[in-house]
């Protein structure tokens, strides 16, 4: 498939996943938010001094808020990402206990500019959609591809969404890093190492 078709299918498919997670009912997202959050504590093991990159929900994704301040409570060093703008990689910044958030692009809240940066070693990605093979369909803006790409080592990666947001089969291509894990209301699904790229 070429870049283009793979381009094409990519943007009907976040068409029909947009459609399809704002039909969710408020009410059950928050249940099913609650749900994932247990499952990511009992599932998916954590080496104390791990760095955790979360993210603040914007519009209907999962809402991760109380698996960050979870960690936080816990001592887990946290951070969260800022747009600095088009075609540029995310800045991870740590949030450190007590410090204000800020508006960090595109609706998110993220800490001050002095807050210190962060390479995290695993980051916890939103996302539109995820097949069996843990390829994730983001927002198509790039944003964590340029980051992953200019981080130093490959932290676990691991997205959060609604059951509902699994997709028969995402084009992969080459520069598309896979998740390691997904987390929903159901529960944690690990991936296998290798896909096809198409």
């Amino acid at each position: 498939m070429s870049d283009a078709k793979i381009e094409e299918a990519k943007a009907a498919l976040r068409a029909a996943a947009h459609k399809k997670r704002a039909a969710f009912h408020p009410s059950l997202r928050n249940d099913a938010a609650k749900a994932a959050a247990a499952h990511f504590f009992e599932g998916v093991a954590l080496d104390k001094g791990e760095v955790v990159a979360g993210y603040w929900p914007i519009r209907d994704e999962m809402d991760v808020k109380s698996v960050v301040a979870r960690l936080m409570d816990a001592g887990q060093p946290v951070c969260l990402p800022v747009v600095l703008g088009d075609e540029q990689p995310l800045e991870l910044r740590i949030w450190e206990d007590g410090a204000p958030l800020y508006e960090a692009g595109f609706g998110t809240l993220a800490p001050p500019e002095e807050a210190p940066r962060a390479e995290p070693d695993v980051i916890i990605m939103p996302l539109l959609g995820f097949d069996k093979h843990g390829t994730r369909l983001g927002y198509g803006g790039g944003y964590y591809d340029r980051t992953l790409a200019t981080l130093k080592k490959r932290p676990r990666l691991i997205g959060f969404a609604f059951a509902l947001q699994e997709m028969d089969l995402i084009p992969r291509e080459a520069h598309d890093v896979p998740l390691d894990a997904i987390v929903t209301e159901h529960g944690v699904r690990n991936f296998e190492k290798k896909a096809p790229v198409t």
